[in-house]
């Protein structure tokens, strides 16, 4: 079995001069619960090399298991600095595709025609997307081969409008997951804030926040072990 994992390439937060990139925890999470299941990891990213870090996500307080074993995991530091660029992907290769959240897939991956086409090639193949946290806005312009959004008509979750309130940055963010998802018309619907929650419609599986990281992982799998 073997899964891409898409990570940002874009480390501003907006005009504020503050850094952003992926969120560690919706990385090392999946990484592990893919990587203990036995499955073969291709990582890549817009601009391929090392992607930024979003600094928030390595203090203290939001280390977990995974983080602390990730970075005391000199291979998989080492795949992690060194991602493929997304352009030179070939879709066909991978059984399914796992996206990490964090504010920098907004900037980036939801506007990339690469993003883009790997993610409907890969729907189209009948093989499962995952995205967790802000990353479901990636999805903001993938369309069936009718032409309409993806997610028309679909179960679907993400960062929600009260969680994106909670960390001040409503204003700054281009768009609101829950918005896009919701105006793509998508069947918006979420937990508990920072509460983990999951939903698996079809070929897409879509995590709310940080806490869904491995949920999330675990559901692609199980969709994956249905085939």
């Amino acid at each position: 079995m073997k899964i891409l994992m898409v990570l940002t390439s874009h480390d501003q937060l907006g005009d504020t001069g503050k850094k952003t990139g992926f969120w560690l925890e919706e990385f090392a999470a999946p990484y592990y619960i893919f990587k203990d299941a036995g499955v073969q990891l291709v990582l890549a990213s817009p601009a391929g090399g090392q992607p930024p870090l979003d600094p928030k996500s390595n203090e203290e307080e939001s280390q977990t298991a995974d983080t602390r074993r990730f970075v005391n995991d000199a291979p998989a530091v080492a795949a992690l600095s060194s991602t493929r660029k997304l352009a030179q992907i070939v879709p066909q290769e991978f059984d399914a595709v796992f996206y990490p959240g964090g504010h920098g897939p907004l900037w980036d991956l939801a506007e990339d025609h690469h993003s883009i086409a790997l993610i409907q090639e890969t729907l189209a193949h009948g093989k499962p997307v995952a995205t967790v946290c802000h990353a479901p806005g990636v999805l903001r312009h993938v369309k069936d081969s009718r032409g309409q959004p993806w997610v028309k008509g679909k179960s679907v979750t993400g960062f929600s409008n009260s969680e994106e309130d909670a960390v001040g940055l409503t204003d700054v963010v281009p768009f609101l997951v829950e918005e896009v998802l919701k105006q793509n018309g998508g069947r918006y619907s979420k937990g508990e804030d920072w509460a983990s929650y999951v939903i698996t419609d079809d070929l897409l599986v879509t995590g709310q926040n940080p806490a869904s990281s491995a949920a999330t992982a675990k559901a692609l799998l199980a969709l994956l072990n249905q085939k």
